[in-house]
C-alpha cells in the first residue's frame, strides 16, 4: 500500500508541477471605446459600449465575455448582475436594456480564454 500511495503522490505533484509551469491561458484584450444610454422609449432605454477585440494571440475569431452590471435605482437596492456577450476580433456593439429609470452605476468586463495561436 505505501508503494502505490508514493506512486499517487508523485504523480499528483508531477501534474501540479506541469500545470504551474505551463503558459496562462490567452486571451483577447478587449478595450471598451465609449459608452452611451439612449433616450427612453417605451419606458426602456438601452445602454450601449462600442468595444475593441485584439484577438491576435487567439486562434479563434469570436468568444464569450460576460459584462458585470450594477444597476442603480432610487427607489431599489443596488443591483449587481451578468449579462453574456460574444465577441468577435474588430469593433463590435454589446447592448443591454435598462427600465427608463433605472442607470449604470459600475460595469467591468470578463473574457473567457481562448484557444491560444501556435
Amino acid at each position: 500500500m505505501t508503494r502505490i500511495s508514493s506512486l499517487l503522490a508523485t504523480a499528483f505533484v508531477l501534474c501540479g508541477a506541469a500545470q504551474a509551469t505551463g503558459e496562462p491561458p490567452c486571451r483577447p484584450t478587449l478595450i471598451v471605446k465609449g459608452v452611451t444610454f439612449s433616450a427612453a422609449h417605451q419606458w426602456r432605454r438601452t445602454w450601449a459600449a462600442r468595444i475593441a477585440a485584439d484577438a491576435s494571440r487567439c486562434a479563434t475569431t469570436s468568444g464569450h465575455f460576460d459584462i458585470d452590471f450594477t444597476r442603480l435605482r432610487e427607489d431599489a437596492p443596488d443591483l449587481r448582475f451578468s449579462e453574456r456577450f460574444t465577441w468577435t476580433a474588430g469593433e463590435f456593439d454589446a447592448t443591454a436594456v435598462f427600465a427608463a429609470d433605472e442607470a449604470v452605476l459600475d460595469y467591468s468586463v470578463r473574457v473567457a480564454p481562448c484557444a491560444c495561436r501556435k
